[in-house]
C-alpha cells in the first residue's frame, strides 16, 4: 500500500486490527475482537490475543511510532513498534516484543454507531 500524506489527526482514534503476519484471526481475536487505541496525546493501547499493553509514542513523518508495556497472560512485556495509514485509510504497522516475535498488522478505523437519545 502506499502511504497517504497525514498528519497525527488522521492516526488519533480506535482501530480494529483486521489481521496480524505471526498469529491467525482466531487466536488475535481470542478475548476481544484485537484493536489498537490512539489517543491525541500520543498515549494508547492495544489487546489482541491474550496480549495486552499500553502505549506511549510521537507522530513523526507521517507514522506513529510507540513504545508498550503490559502482559502476555499475565507475563510482563514491552517492546516498540509503530503505525501508518494507506491511501486507502486503511492502517498497516508493525508490533516488536523485545527478545521475542514480531509481526505487522493491518487495521481498519472503527466507527462508533451515533448515541440514540432516551425514548
Amino acid at each position: 500500500m502506499t502511504e497517504l500524506k497525514q498528519d497525527k489527526n488522521m492516526i488519533i482514534g480506535l482501530w480494529r486490527i483486521t489481521k496480524m503476519s505471526e498469529w491467525d484471526n482466531d487466536y488475535v481475536n481470542e478475548e476481544v475482537k484485537a484493536y489498537i487505541k490512539i489517543e491525541k496525546s500520543g498515549i494508547g493501547e492495544f489487546h489482541f490475543g491474550y496480549v495486552q499493553c499500553s502505549t506511549s509514542g510521537r507522530f513523526k513523518e507521517s507514522k506513529y511510532d510507540f513504545t508498550f508495556e503490559g502482559n502476555d497472560e499475565c507475563d510482563p512485556i514491552n517492546g516498540d513498534g509503530w503505525m501508518k495509514i494507506n491511501k486507502d485509510e486503511t492502517a498497516e504497522g508493525e508490533i516488536r516484543f523485545h527478545r521475542r516475535d514480531c509481526s505487522k498488522f493491518w487495521a481498519k478505523r472503527e466507527v462508533s454507531l451515533p448515541k440514540q437519545p432516551n425514548s
